[in-house]
């Protein structure tokens, strides 16, 4: 008996089935929650390695949608972009927000029930008040000197 297949047309559950190595572009990509926390500015300390996020957006940030304004060609004006894939999870995980679930199935967690996949809805992290949606300042507003007064506490 083969899994049963969802709107979107990807098996149900996948993500409970197959490692991150082992997804397809269509699963990884619908993996993503639409929170917009991945693209906010974020501060490491050198010392401790310990990562903060800040409220401050990329300038291609959205923050209505909480969706990249340029994604299909974000590094055109964003070249530090991070494309985040299987091949280098292991080494950007770390600074991925906790509730991404990205990093949740990298350290062997389940998904939220908030998430997309679970509730069949993209506005749930939005309900959730999971998201970023509205509660961003952009990057050319602030000056990097002062992205320290803009930490916040990270929504679960």
């Amino acid at each position: 008996m083969t899994d049963p297949i969802d709107r979107s047309g990807l098996k149900q559950r996948f993500w409970e089935k197959k490692k991150l190595t082992q997804m397809s572009p269509e699963e990884w990509e619908a993996l993503c929650d639409g929170c917009g926390k991945c693209c906010l500015n974020k501060l490491e300390d050198e010392d401790t390695g310990e990562v903060e996020l800040t409220r401050v957006a990329c300038r291609l940030f959205d923050d209505t949608t909480c969706r990249c304004a340029q994604y299909p060609i974000r590094h055109q004006f964003v070249p530090e972009c991070i494309v985040l894939k299987p091949s280098n999870i292991d080494s950007h995980a770390y600074w991925m927000p906790q509730t991404c679930a990205y990093r949740l199935l990298w350290e062997g967690k389940p998904l939220y029930d908030w998430h997309p996949l679970i509730s069949g809805t993209p506005d749930s992290v939005h309900d959730a008040g999971v998201s970023m949606q509205h509660r961003t300042v952009a990057e050319f507003e602030i000056d990097e000197d002062d992205w320290e007064d803009h930490i916040i506490e990270e929504p679960t």
